[in-house]
């Protein structure tokens, strides 16, 4: 397995598929998964001839279990060590939900600077700012995330399988089709990662504003989210990165979830192909 050492000492894993000379996309996983859950995205696009990689999050997956640094700071500059590791330039970054945020912090201070991005797509995306605020009063109550840190500390195996068997997938819907294998793999992931990340990690993705990283973005964004998402409301989401954003493109599907990556794939990769193909 591949691994990046951070300046904190911090064992990030990484994947690393295709040729060296193509063009790079980098992956950025939601809460509390991994680079697995890109699969789909993955095999997609390195089918196509680009190189894909894709990190563990630290606390995340195969990535240390350390006990510091889960912030959005952090999370960036862990992409970053990756990134300068592997040299990638004209790269395109891909973030989901809490992965949203972390290409957006990453994209600001790091990738443009440094002029290593080409382009990047927010899916379902947790900037500018989730949690319920004076300047916010649309966001979501803290109460909510205090309800799930209470969930998590109580019995975190039974809140990840209640998150993965009804909102993420939307699989609480009326005629839904549920996939049991989905399930356990979301389950699979969120285990194989640190309950202390994954506890501060709530923090991480429902207090960060990320109004300032939105606006300093100037390379072309894809914003993407599904109406029907229960767990980052679109309209505090993708509705205002599209606005905050200077160069955006914006698509929302009618009834998709917050998983729409993986239950709807074949509609998502396409619409990021095109995008990169522009």
């Amino acid at each position: 397995m591949a691994f990046v050492i951070t300046e904190d000492g911090t064992e990030i894993y990484f994947k690393d598929w295709g040729s060296k000379d193509a063009q790079p996309i980098v992956f950025h996983h939601g809460w509390p998964l991994s680079s697995d859950d890109w699969d789909a995205q993955l095999l997609f696009f390195h089918s196509k001839g680009f190189r894909v990689i894709a990190s563990d999050r630290r606390g995340h997956g195969r990535s240390s279990d350390i006990g510091t640094g889960h912030d959005m700071d952090h999370y960036a500059s862990d992409v970053s060590a990756v990134v300068e590791h592997l040299d990638l330039k004209n790269a395109i970054h891909i973030g989901h939900s809490t992965g949203g945020g972390q290409v957006a912090r990453y994209v600001a201070q790091h990738g443009e600077p440094q002029g290593r991005v080409a382009k990047a797509v927010l899916v379902a995306a947790v900037p500018p700012l989730m949690v319920q605020t004076d300047a916010n009063p649309d966001g979501t109550p803290i109460s909510v995330f205090d309800g799930f840190r209470e969930a998590l500390a109580a019995n975190r195996a039974e809140f990840f399988q209640a998150v993965a068997s009804g909102p993420f997938y939307g699989f609480n819907r009326d005629g839904a089709t549920i996939s049991d294998p989905v399930i356990t793999n979301w389950w699979r992931q969120g285990m194989t990662g640190s309950a202390l990340a994954h506890y501060e990690g709530i923090k991480a993705f429902s207090e960060t504003d990320q109004t300032d990283d939105l606006k300093a973005i100037s390379v072309p964004v894809l914003v993407l989210q599904g109406d029907d998402d229960q767990v980052v409301p679109y309209k505090d989401a993708a509705l205002k990165q599209h606005e905050l954003l200077s160069n955006s493109t914006l698509k929302i599907y009618e009834g998709y979830p917050h998983g729409m990556l993986t239950t709807q794939a074949d509609v998502l990769n396409a619409d990021i192909l095109a995008f990169i193909q522009e």
